[in-house]
């Protein structure tokens, strides 16, 4: 199961519910390509074949959303 926890524009942003024990990071796909951002700092983890100008607006939302990111991660696998 990979819940989606917000959509924007062509972006949906999910987590795959088999990776409790990683760290907080959410993942993106646009077509065929998926990112993983960690959110402890928004930072990239995997670019997954997503174009620069894709990942520098995916970022930008990662940064914006994350405090409800973080929020959906500790609902959906506990707090840490």
């Amino acid at each position: 199961m990979s819940p989606t926890i917000h959509r924007e524009g062509p972006f949906r942003f999910f987590f795959y519910s088999h990776e409790p024990r990683e760290p907080p990071h959410v993942h993106v796909e646009r077509d065929d390509a998926i990112a993983k951002f960690w959110l402890h700092d928004a930072s990239l983890a995997d670019s997954g074949g997503f174009p620069p100008r894709d990942l520098q607006r995916v970022a930008a939302i990662v940064v914006n959303r994350r405090d409800d990111f973080l929020e959906a991660w500790n609902d959906h696998f506990g707090e840490p």
